[in-house]
């Protein structure tokens, strides 16, 4: 299946509209591809900030954006429970989890990295962790630089649901890297109370040197 037919029969939508929300936005409009945005606030309070960034960009309500296929999740942490309370099953959903607990007690998580604790409030949607490494000025920019692409890393319990988030995130123009499964890999760019995940890639870079 061709990229170009994928993109034409997935849908997306990014539930939180604050400053990560915008700039994966400013990413999709970028490159012409549709996404629903919505948060607390009625649409029409979006409407002009969507429109702003892009025709492609689209405020619509929590529960219409939320017919989207692949979710991207850009809420403040702690309002996760409040998303998955808006649809009685996530059956057949894909939930990218863009979040981080930088000041959360460890002990909040039950002991779980940060997405598998996410995870059990989104019962039935394959979840990937992704693009929450990248602050939103780095992440609304053009991710090619230089040449290269900007690195986007993903993890995922469930191996097969990374594959077409890497293919989005293709299609955004970042370059993809998976970490394998979220307390494997996916431990690096997690926030563990108020130590942050890019610290641990910056100390093995170190080390490599």
């Amino acid at each position: 299946m061709s990229s170009q037919y994928r993109r034409s029969i997935m849908s997306y939508a990014i539930v939180g509209f604050g400053k990560i929300g915008q700039a994966l936005a400013q990413a999709f409009a970028r490159k012409n591809i549709e996404v629903a945005v919505a948060s607390r606030r009625p649409p029409e309070a979006l409407a002009p900030q969507a429109h702003a960034i892009g025709p492609t960009v689209v405020a619509k309500s929590l529960r219409d954006a939320l017919e989207a296929d692949t979710i991207v999740l850009a809420v403040p942490f702690g309002e996760h429970r409040e998303v998955a309370k808006a649809l009685p099953s996530w059956e057949g959903k894909t939930v990218v989890d863009a979040t981080n607990t930088f000041g959360v007690p460890p002990e909040e998580l039950d002991g779980l990295p940060s997405s598998a604790f996410v995870a059990k409030s989104f019962a039935g949607a394959k979840l990937v962790k992704g693009f929450n490494h990248l602050i939103a000025a780095t992440l609304a920019a053009d991710p090619v630089v230089e040449g290269g692409h900007r690195v986007v890393f993903l993890s995922s319990d469930d191996e097969d649901a990374i594959a077409p988030v890497a293919e989005l995130a293709k299609q955004l123009g970042f370059a993809p890297v998976k970490l394998g499964k979220l307390d494997e890999g996916g431990a690096l760019v997690h926030a563990r109370g108020r130590t942050w995940g890019q610290l641990i890639f910056q100390d093995l870079f170190k080390r490599e040197q």
